[in-house]
């Protein structure tokens, strides 16, 4: 059998817990392939995602090492089991590996969380702030790149929505207000997480700057569950790019940062007024605006009749 030359995210992650289980049971690698009788290059290939591994050969190193765990061992037989490739895999080569292994990730979620504190979560993003978003990648991308990442991002947020995972997103104040793309795209933006929030589809919860404490980690991440809790995963966006991380003690790590997110943001209805707010401020930035040299004046219908008028008549109320 041929070895992987680039072992995908999920691929590595079995490898990965086969790896725990046998450290658990205190076996060295060769030991474990004397028992299964099996080159112990074989089993650093297995650990590594470099070769596949049937279903059957998974409980039988389950069975091995002494793992009684059965929820884990089913759920780790029905990845080993996976043989279809998913619609990100046409942008392989295309886009950096990173790109991919998110969708891989979301593609197997069972329920996901984000904390967001310097922009929007991706899968919430519209199209014209996630691809300002992109722009500000220094050195500059290509626009060619600037597209393929933007369609590739709506189409994760569609993937996601249709399989209606559940979904808990909380954004500090600072996300909020960050100015990707001009106060334009962001007060589109907001809209857009409002009626996220009133259709149900994503719980949205908001940190705002007042809170007497900053819950959490300052970079964006995301907490995917899977079947059981020893298969989730965090994902973190970094400048050097985005991190994995599995370790049960960082997993625990991360799931009390959340657990002290769900406790201390405002609540949904509270929030949806924060985020409103604050999207009535940015168009309140561009409620004067040229067009061609013309000025174009954004107001109430009732505040519109009263200036008619008053042009007209040349009555006007200077203390207004």
């Amino acid at each position: 059998m041929p070895l992987r030359r680039e072992p995908t995210l999920r691929q590595r992650r079995l490898g990965a817990e086969m790896r725990r289980m046998r450290e658990q049971a205190g076996l060295g690698g060769s030991q474990l392939a004397r028992e299964l009788g099996l080159a112990p290059t074989q089993v650093t290939q297995m650990e590594n995602g470099k070769i596949g591994v049937s279903a059957e050969r998974l409980r039988t190193v389950a069975a091995a090492c002494s793992c009684s765990n059965t929820p884990l061992i089913e759920a780790l037989a029905e990845m080993a089991a996976e043989r279809r490739k998913g619609w990100w895999e046409k942008y392989r080569g295309t886009l950096s590996t990173d790109f991919l292994e998110i969708a891989e990730l979301e593609a197997n979620a069972h329920r996901i969380s984000t904390w967001a504190t310097a922009y929007l979560p991706g899968l919430q993003q519209t199209e014209a702030y996630a691809s300002a978003v992109f722009s500000r990648f220094a050195p500059f991308i290509p626009s060619h790149d600037l597209d393929a990442r933007t369609t590739f991002r709506m189409q994760r947020k569609e993937a996601v929505r249709h399989r209606g995972v559940p979904y808990a997103s909380f954004i500090h104040e600072a996300a909020l207000r960050m100015q990707f793309g001009g106060p334009r795209v962001l007060a589109d933006q907001l809209d857009h997480l409002i009626d996220d929030s009133l259709a149900g589809r994503i719980s949205v919860r908001v940190v705002p700057f007042d809170l007497d404490t900053f819950p959490g980690c300052g970079e964006n991440i995301m907490f995917v569950e899977g079947p059981v809790p020893e298969l989730a995963t965090l994902q973190m966006d970094t400048v050097a790019g985005c991190m994995f991380f599995d370790a049960q003690a960082s997993l625990g790590r991360h799931r009390s940062v959340f657990e002290h997110l769900d406790s201390s943001a405002l609540a949904e209805a509270e929030s949806r007024e924060f985020i409103r707010s604050i999207g009535d401020e940015m168009r309140g930035k561009y409620a004067c605006e040229s067009d061609e040299g013309h000025l174009i004046l954004r107001t109430t219908p009732a505040t519109f009749a009263t200036l008619l008028h008053a042009l007209k008549t040349g009555e006007f109320d200077h203390h207004a």
